[in-house]
């Protein structure tokens, strides 16, 4: 890590996310000079490990990988991190209608209506996503159609069974940590093709939620930045950007960069929250006004060991009665300590985001006893992140499209201002949102500006 920021470079990279940071590993590797501007006192943005005790951490931000994610396997590879899978062995618990029924596989022991009203609507959901195209979803034979309603509005009235209903809410609010209220379907589709299914996103084995990194999801980007070295240059929050001629000057709390070009790797809505000299194009800046961040508060009971797993459960959950909604087993590869993963998400989360820490571990402890019995009543500690609280990223996991800004505003997500490029996970057509977009999307920048260099 630099100690002084210099004072020029080839190509200045707002963000040590991992879509900054592989960005200036490709921009580096042809011999561009490259300045990393990284506003927190770490690496990783919405990457972050929290110590557990005899060097064992939990993620505290985004933390698996899937089978069909080959950029961030690959990289995992690249960084001699390894991966193992989610603990998945024994019976999955489900709570609906204040009952618990134990199930495994995939599939709940629930009213076999009910499951086939869920699976019509996601046959339904898969087959519309197929017909959007990830690099331009405006152009959808019926995006504005799509645009102009909810995900809530269409589950409502694609679903026949209130169970239906509140389970695919569920799911909604498990992958945009958001309300499908707050969400337009045609975002939804767009972000559904993208991972390639919606079984895709919600799954465990063959899905997004497959497997993990040894170390924490973080350990990628701090070997990346430690290959990095001097490049990359801490607490270092970036204030105004002026674009002049065939240069660009990136002015932060510890100075100002000069330039021939520049990647901004952090969410829409925080490129929003930098001054640009001239102005963003008009189409620019609203797009980044509505795209806010889901809500989300990861929760992490720590026990001396996954008791549930000599009771037969893979510590896996899903609650219609929440507040917890979805639980995993997050212990380390070992086993030991034991620790459950509980996710406050949207409403739940912006609620429970208003309590103090003493009452939100409450209300967790107490899912978490419901759903696997009295030991886990008592955990040894309790680790929790609200996202929305981090000055430099105000939610997760990622930005939502309301209704009405994919085809009104969204070909400006990624489209160039002059020497100014854009990076993060929210700009991928790949796994967008998730590790591997991140990454997709700091190889495609530093494409992008190698070409503009010449």
């Amino acid at each position: 890590m630099a100690d002084k920021l210099p004072s020029e470079a080839d190509v200045v990279v707002v963000g040590a996310g991992l879509a900054g940071l592989v960005a200036t590993r490709d921009l580096a590797a042809q011999g561009r000079a490259v300045a990393v501007l990284e506003a927190r006192d770490r690496v990783g943005g919405r990457l972050l490990n929290a110590q557990i005790g005899d060097g064992k951490v939990v993620e505290v931000g985004g933390q698996w990988v899937g089978p069909t994610q080959h950029r961030a396997l690959a990289l995992a590879r690249e960084l001699e991190v390894e991966t193992f899978p989610t603990y998945a062995e024994g019976d999955n618990v489900v709570e609906l209608g204040g009952r618990l029924r134990r199930y495994r596989g995939a599939i709940p022991k629930i009213n076999p209506a009910v499951l086939a009203d869920i699976g019509q609507a996601q046959f339904r959901i898969d087959r519309m996503a197929r017909a959007v195209p990830t690099e331009a979803p405006w152009r959808a034979p019926r995006a504005e159609a799509w645009d102009a309603q909810t995900m809530w509005t269409w589950i409502r009235r694609n679903t026949v069974t209130q169970a239906a209903r509140a389970i695919l809410q569920l799911a909604v609010e498990a992958v945009w940590a958001a309300h499908p209220a707050d969400v337009s379907l045609l975002h939804v589709l767009f972000y559904t093709h993208s991972a390639g299914s919606f079984d895709d996103l919600i799954g465990t084995e063959g899905g997004a939620q497959q497997d993990r990194l040894v170390g924490g999801s973080q350990e990628l980007a701090l070997r990346l930045a430690a290959h990095l070295g001097d490049s990359v240059n801490l607490s270092a929050p970036v204030r105004r950007i002026e674009q002049r001629g065939d240069s660009v000057t990136v002015s932060s709390d510890r100075g100002a960069v000069r330039a021939r070009a520049a990647i901004v790797a952090i969410p829409p809505t925080l490129c929003a929250r930098i001054a640009y000299d001239p102005p963003m194009p008009a189409l620019r800046d609203q797009l980044t006004q509505r795209m806010a961040q889901g809500s989300v508060i990861k929760c992490m009971a720590v026990y001396d060991a996954p008791f549930w797993r000599a009771e037969g459960l893979s510590g896996q959950a899903t609650s219609v009665e929440g507040p917890v909604k979805i639980v995993f087993d997050n212990s380390p590869p070992d086993g030991s300590p034991g620790v459950l993963l509980g996710f406050l998400e949207g409403r739940q989360a912006r609620e429970l985001g208003q309590w103090t820490e003493e009452a939100r571990r409450g209300a967790v402890v107490g899912c978490f006893k419901r759903l696997f019995g009295a030991a886990a009543a008592s955990p040894q500690a309790y680790v929790e992140q609200a996202w929305a609280e981090e000055e430099f990223t105000r939610g997760c996991y990622g930005c939502l499209m309301p209704p009405g800004t994919w085809v009104s505003l969204g070909s400006a997500l990624r489209e160039p201002v002059g020497r100014l490029h854009w990076a993060g996970a929210e700009t991928a057509t790949t796994w967008n949102g998730y590790m591997d977009g991140a990454i997709r999307s700091g190889e495609a920048a530093a494409t992008a500006v190698l070409a503009q260099l010449g």
